[in-house]
């Protein structure tokens, strides 16, 4: 991407985050810490989405720097893929929980929720103009590729997506870490790092 070009679209995204920073367009906004953007290269081959941002994310207002944010970026690189390349973010930029005892757990986001921060996505990839989208996990792959898309069916398949000409679906990274017991966990980690492998593949030849 021509250096003028990059730096429009790494100006885009920062007005995008300051625009977003300031979102009431669902009832999130109210319980959550702070907006949680996007983050990663503006000139991106990678996008890859999750939900939403989890505890550490909202208290932190970054993308994937909790566990399975960590588990995210470790597979990445052990995938053969530079996270210089990537651009992480959510379907959903508010951190949506319940209460237990003293903890904050996740609570699915509800379509109005999904549909209300569609256009923060919308725009981050119309900037970004990646080579690739990865959906990761249900709510990702439904607001990616539509209500039909079925994350284990899918997985591994390039399917078709208006946000990219090339796009596909894994799990999400904390899925992973909720396997019942080490080996299950480390059977998922390896499941998920042949699928970004196949992504990486695909980059390479592009």
């Amino acid at each position: 991407m021509p250096k003028r070009e990059a730096t429009s679209a790494a100006e885009r995204l920062a007005a995008l985050k300051a625009r977003a920073n300031r979102c009431e367009q669902c009832d999130l906004f109210e319980r959550a810490t702070q907006t949680v953007f996007g983050a990663g290269s503006a000139t991106a081959a990678i996008v890859f989405v999750g939900e939403q941002p989890g505890d550490v994310e909202d208290r932190q207002g970054e993308p994937f720097v909790g566990p399975a944010g960590r588990l995210l970026r470790e597979a990445i690189s052990e995938a053969g893929i530079d996270l210089k390349d990537v651009y992480l973010t959510n379907s959903v930029k508010h951190f949506k929980w319940v209460e237990r005892g003293k903890r904050r757990i996740h609570d699915r986001p509800n379509r109005e929720e999904i549909l209300a921060c569609r256009m923060w996505l919308d725009e981050e990839l119309a900037a970004i103009k990646p080579k690739i989208v990865v959906a990761l996990g249900a709510t990702a792959a439904s607001v990616v590729f539509g209500a039909s898309a079925r994350v284990l069916r899918d997985r591994g398949k390039w399917l078709d997506s208006p946000f990219a000409a090339t796009a596909t679906v894994t799990v999400h990274p904390s899925s992973i870490l909720r396997a019942p017991d080490p080996a299950a966990r480390e059977q998922a980690r390896r499941e998920f790092i042949a699928d970004l492998r196949k992504i990486a593949k695909r980059l390479s030849a592009k």
